[in-house]
């Protein structure tokens, strides 16, 4: 879907099934030479939680992020900042990075790692957010 307002092009990808569009919320936007993929967790095509285990829950997260940036024609190569929201720092700053190691690669994309008292669903204990450029576009 494309939106045309005074700051130029918007539009919405999104994969099938939308996991995300029962709660209006778009899965990513691309403008201005960038994709934003709003926070993806560790849910299946369905919602559902994919486990209790924190590294199954972060690579499904980064699964969900791959195949919603395969929708606009990219993938985590073209990733320059991530947000990862955590419930528990302590217990999962490790893991946290072996995830990195597993799906971000050099150059390393900036990154903010945060630690919250919740996410969108109890279960979940991790929730990742990129931004992306559009492949074969200078971002001005």
């Amino acid at each position: 879907m494309h939106i045309l307002d005074r700051r130029g092009s918007m539009e919405q990808i999104a994969t099938t099934p939308d996991w995300y569009e029962p709660y209006r919320i778009s899965q990513a936007i691309r403008a201005a030479g960038l994709i934003y993929v709003s926070g993806q967790a560790g849910f299946d095509e369905s919602g559902r939680t994919v486990s209790e285990d924190f590294l199954e829950q972060g690579r499904q997260a980064f699964k969900n992020i791959e195949r919603v940036l395969a929708e606009a024609g990219a993938d985590l190569s073209d990733v320059v900042k991530v947000g990862i929201f955590v419930r528990d720092m302590a217990a999962n700053l490790d893991n946290v990075i072996r995830l990195r190691e597993e799906f971000l690669h050099k150059p390393y994309p900036a990154d903010t790692l945060l630690e919250v008292s919740s996410l969108a669903q109890p279960d979940w204990q991790i929730e990742v957010e990129v931004t992306a450029l559009e492949r074969g576009r200078n971002v001005a």
